[in-house]
């Protein structure tokens, strides 16, 4: 099919996490008979997500783009992760996009990620499209949300032609919307929509140079990597030679050591823009889940390309004979970061494929190149990586250890930003969902963490909804507490709303730690003495080593247990000793978990096959002597 470009658009799916937009999008996949009848993605749920993490988490990861063709206009979709930690993924694909569907849920209303993508993509004056999905809902509170909808709008618009926007209203798990609540069989409203309230690229189709910035990376075995993004004049064609055009930028620089990207260029960060000629191996567009190679690509059209493996994000690729850069993706700045580095630990290299502080190092690297809002820097035998909040890193993390990776990581720490000579910590915006019975659990949780009370009201539903001022350290470990504290229903999420001066700084308390006194395997006999004293997190029959934490004690002071003694045996019988041994269940911490245990002179073992906490000291006379120098 030959198109010109008002006869495209370009849409990006954007909500809070839960609120359907991977749902909606599987219903404009079906419906605009992208799939054939006997396809088994006609049968699938959440078709765009493709990791494993992203079917267990029950999450959207990474942004995906897909492409649909209805009444002769041909419709790209990017689907955007709904959670703040994968933020990063939603700003630099929005630059793709010329218009937004908004998805709202009918009972939860905007919540803090709402407000984030709303933003940035009102910021980018991108046309919006507000659909209130999940109408069904018992709870469901439709006029309260379109008014909270409308105060959103109005706080975050920068133009007034912004506070003029359609709404519709749908059940995206039942392929319905319309628009008034009394909805239509299928999607073509929504359709219809995008094609009559999403406006064409503003692209400069006559231009005899191209012009195509990269928001995405891909890649595969064949025919190695895919370089991702809409053409913004021009035309590109296959097998036409190209320039890349880097600009640096801050985000280039962590602690004055140039990126990778930069120092693959050739240049210092402080230069100006790097060029590097290359050609177009492959050029394609996108057919639903598919891509589909073409000789040429018109402006305003996404596109993946080969032959250009020197591009990366935020990079320019562009023809003719005096090159010009588009502006490149800023993003917001990191706020937690993590020690990754080779495993130390007595079993180090028993369960790992890749075990070398270089194997790790390439790893990490390979990562910056799509993961954009991750920060390196080197550190000891390892290194700081900074990310948006604990899930981001731990996504790393987990996908790292899936691949075969030992690594040691250590306590999430807050990145600190000094701004006009003080010292000032990321701050964030927490909306949290109880039933009244934790109210006070609640409360007395982020009392401690030293959060400050914005609002409290009683929803609809009948639970309590609290929005709290939190600094970003204190978040660290609390969606654990509040988990085992509300039974596991509370619904909380959080959004950066800035930075302030560091004053009165959360300091996380725990009970000390059940430390192995020795190498060996953990017996029965011994468990059973030791589960007295704290809750244990292994079973009988593994290994540990002198160092390890087998549980949580119930004492301030960490206590160093053996776990490996065996019962001696002796020809005397008593009826007490006959008697079988009776162990507690032991509590098997998620890597999370894991993560939110550890204290500053702890550090989590990492293998494909387990997790191991451990003491940085493992000698505990060493350890000792060491604790009492710092005190």
């Amino acid at each position: 099919m030959v198109l010109n470009k008002d006869r495209i658009r370009n849409v990006a799916i954007i909500a809070h996490v839960d609120h359907g937009k991977t749902t909606l999008v599987d219903g404009l996949l079906k419906q605009s008979h992208t799939f054939r009848e006997n396809q088994a993605e006609m049968s699938q749920t959440l078709i765009m997500d493709s990791m494993d993490q992203e079917h267990e988490r029950g999450i959207t990861i990474t942004a995906k783009q897909t492409c649909v063709y209805y009444d002769g206009y041909k419709i790209n979709i990017i689907d955007t992760p709904g959670h703040a930690d994968f933020s990063g993924e939603v700003e630099r694909t929005l630059n793709m996009a010329d218009g937004v569907l908004l998805i709202v849920d009918a009972q939860e209303g905007p919540m803090p990620q709402t407000k984030f993508v709303l933003s940035k993509a009102l910021s980018l004056g991108l046309k919006p499209v507000v659909v209130i999905n999940k109408i069904d809902k018992p709870g469901s509170r439709i006029d309260e949300v379109l008014s909270e909808v409308e105060s959103l709008f109005l706080e975050l618009a920068t133009d007034e032609s912004q506070l003029f926007y359609p709404v519709y209203y749908a059940i995206a798990r039942e392929g319905r919307a319309g628009k008034t609540t009394d909805l239509d069989d299928d999607l073509h409203v929504i359709f219809e929509s995008i094609i009559n309230d999403i406006p064409a690229p503003s692209v400069d189709a006559d231009s005899e140079s191209a012009q195509l910035l990269v928001a995405a990376l891909a890649g595969d075995n064949y025919l190695g990597k895919y370089c991702i993004g809409k053409i913004f004049s021009g035309k590109l064609k296959k097998n036409q030679s190209v320039t890349i055009l880097h600009t640096p930028s801050t985000g280039d620089v962590a602690g004055g050591t140039p990126s990778r990207v930069t120092a693959r260029m050739g240049e210092t960060a402080t230069s100006g823009p790097v060029e590097k000629r290359a050609k177009i191996d492959n050029l394609f567009i996108y057919k639903g889940l598919a891509k589909e190679e073409v000789q040429e690509a018109i402006a305003g059209d996404i596109v993946a390309i080969t032959g250009v493996a020197e591009a990366n994000i935020g990079d320019t690729i562009a023809t003719g004979d005096n090159p010009k850069a588009l502006p490149t993706i800023e993003l917001e700045a990191p706020t937690l970061s993590i020690y990754i580095g080779p495993n130390t630990s007595p079993l180090k290299g028993r369960e790992g494929e890749f075990t070398t502080s270089r194997q790790i190092a390439e790893r990490l690297e390979r990562e910056l190149e799509t993961n954009i809002a991750l920060k390196l820097q080197p550190d000891g035998l390892g290194y700081k990586v900074s990310g948006r909040g604990e899930l981001h890193l731990s996504v790393l993390i987990e996908t790292m250890r899936r691949e075969g990776y030992e690594l040691e990581v250590g306590r999430p720490e807050v990145v600190y930003r000094e701004i006009d000579g003080v010292k000032q910590e990321p701050i964030e915006d927490l909306t949290i969902e109880v039933a009244p019975d934790f109210v006070g659990a609640v409360s007395q949780e982020l009392g401690i963490r030293k959060a400050e009370l914005k609002s409290q009201d009683m929803t609809t539903s009948g639970t309590t909804r609290f929005v709290y001022e939190i600094s970003t350290g204190a978040l660290i470990g609390l969606r654990n507490s509040l988990l085992t504290a509300t039974k596991g229903t509370v619904i909380m999420s959080s959004i950066p709303s800035g930075y302030r001066p560091v004053e009165n700084r959360y300091k996380p308390e725990r009970n000390g730690a059940l430390i192995s006194f020795e190498d060996g395997v953990s017996t029965a006999y011994a468990l059973d003495s030791a589960q007295a004293r704290g809750i244990l997190f292994i079973p009988p029959g593994v290994p540990v080593y002198q160092g390890m934490i087998v549980g949580l004690s119930n004492k301030k002071d960490d206590l160093d247990i053996n776990i490996c003694r065996e019962k001696q045996l002796t020809n005397m019988r008593t009826h007490a000793s006959d008697g079988a041994i009776q162990l507690t269940p032991y509590t098997q911490l998620s890597l999370e978990q894991c993560l939110d245990f550890l204290l500053d002179d702890e550090l989590l073992e990492v293998t494909p096959k387990s997790l191991r906490l451990r003491k940085r000291q493992l000698d505990p006379i060493k350890r000792k002597r060491e604790n009492r120098i710092q005190n």
